[in-house]
């Protein structure tokens, strides 16, 4: 399989998180053959340790202009919820800039649109994938809450209000009492909040990888661990140099992630600019049923979401680049952020933390294409949605290679503003 100059392989697939496999899976089930290559284990990645958030709500760019403002603290903050290694500063500036560029009227509207769209059809994708595994309990379909604390927080979240309903994201107003009823083990100083009912949750996000693993092989799929080094353009197709030797195929899905850049420029001769924000999270085992769905902290910008295996805390972004070793302060500071939301203190006995690589690129809007005369599959970028967006994605990278006789799901949105060329 190595070393075979024609290929056997229909597609090789770079990249084994969520996205990877859910891609893989689909176009298997186009009867393709497919490879799906990572150098780690499927799911062991940024799948691994996602906020579990089914988050379509989610509609705006990962940044606005109030982070201008907060740059000082960013670079001074080691435990803030929005950090940027000053060391890192130099390579980051760049993106950074292209970011703020992205937040002038026109190019941000764009950006909302572009999320909104894949937000709106990822419910409904997610619930395709997942009867065809015959594991819908997967996800709970149960909402998810944003809370507030302080009388002044008020205004603010009454104009988030507004502007998710002018996006038309379902969202209605609970008032203390409404929360409390709701999620009794919150605390008094919980003010109102924010209810999203068409959001969810899932129960273990490894083990929806694990799920989408088993059916990609009953379906034929082949699982290699391996690193990708580099890859060249051949005319049968593509071959990628790996640390166990080259491989050929006839097309190629880049799918890895927040390491994807540097194989998409050997390919395709683009240099995409693709940074990565470290998320962090805390998993606390001996939490199962203190909440009953996702629960957002506006004032202090992190999540707690119910699991099967406890209660996971999770955000906070840390712009470090990929070389850096994680603070693991960081996802201990969780827990030190829930002080007081709720009537009884959570217990970090036997508490695991956790890093992991978000790929976002400055427009936050994520690559999904077909390049190179056909040879080259692009899906990345997806910064802190790719969960929420990973079935959805499988959906229209399956759309572009399918036969134009081959029924599609309805809604799907349109590939333009997702496209390589506008970088």
């Amino acid at each position: 399989m190595l070393e075979n100059p024609q290929p056997e392989i229909d597609i090789a697939v770079v990249g084994a998180g969520i996205i990877g496999v859910a891609c893989a899976l689909q176009l298997a089930r186009q009867g393709r053959r497919v490879v799906v290559i990572d150098q780690q284990e499927p799911g062991m990645g940024a799948s691994f340790g996602n906020a579990g958030h089914l988050a379509t709500e989610q509609v705006f760019p990962i940044a606005d202009l109030s982070i201008l403002m907060r740059l000082p603290a960013m670079l001074m903050d080691p435990m803030g919820p929005l950090r940027l290694d000053w060391k890192y500063l130099p390579r980051a500036l760049p993106w950074f800039t292209r970011l703020l560029l992205n937040l002038r009227p026109t190019a941000y509207q764009r950006s909302v649109a572009g999320i909104r769209a894949l937000n709106e059809s990822s419910l409904s994708a997610w619930q395709r994938l997942l009867a065809t595994l015959a594991r819908p309990e997967l996800l709970r379909e149960d909402g998810s809450l944003l809370v507030f604390e302080r009388a002044e927080s008020r205004q603010a979240i009454e104009g988030l209000q507004a502007r998710m309903t002018q996006q038309q994201v379902p969202v209605d107003y609970w008032s203390a009492d409404a929360v409390r009823k709701a999620a009794p083990q919150l605390s008094e100083r919980i003010q109102g909040g924010l209810f999203f009912p068409r959001t969810g949750h899932f129960l273990d996000p490894y083990r929806v990888v694990c799920e989408l693993v088993e059916a990609a092989k009953a379906c034929g799929v082949t699982f290699l661990k391996r690193q990708v080094q580099d890859g060249q353009l051949q005319a049968q197709g593509v071959t990628l140099i790996t640390d166990l030797g080259r491989l050929a195929a006839r097309q190629v899905l880049i799918a890895c992630g927040a390491h994807s850049a540097r194989l998409t420029q050997a390919l395709t001769g683009k240099k995409v600019p693709l940074d990565t924000e470290r998320g962090y999270h805390l998993m606390l085992p001996h939490e199962q049923e203190r909440l009953p769905f996702a629960v957002t902290s506006l004032e202090r910008k992190f999540i707690m979401t119910p699991m099967a295996d406890g209660l996971r805390l999770a955000g906070t972004v840390e712009f470090a680049g990929l070389d850096r070793p994680p603070n693991m302060q960081r996802a201990w500071q969780l827990h030190r952020l829930s002080h007081g939301l709720l009537r009884h203190e959570l217990s970090a006995e036997d508490a695991t933390p956790w890093m992991g690589f978000r790929p976002s690129l400055p427009d936050s809007l994520p690559i999904i294409d077909r390049v190179c005369g056909g040879k080259v599959l692009l899906a990345f970028g997806h910064q802190h949605l790719g969960l929420t967006q990973a079935a959805v994605t499988a959906e229209l990278i399956a759309q572009l290679l399918s036969p134009v006789y081959m029924p599609q799901p309805a809604g799907l949105p349109a590939l333009e503003r997702y496209r390589l060329d506008r970088f």
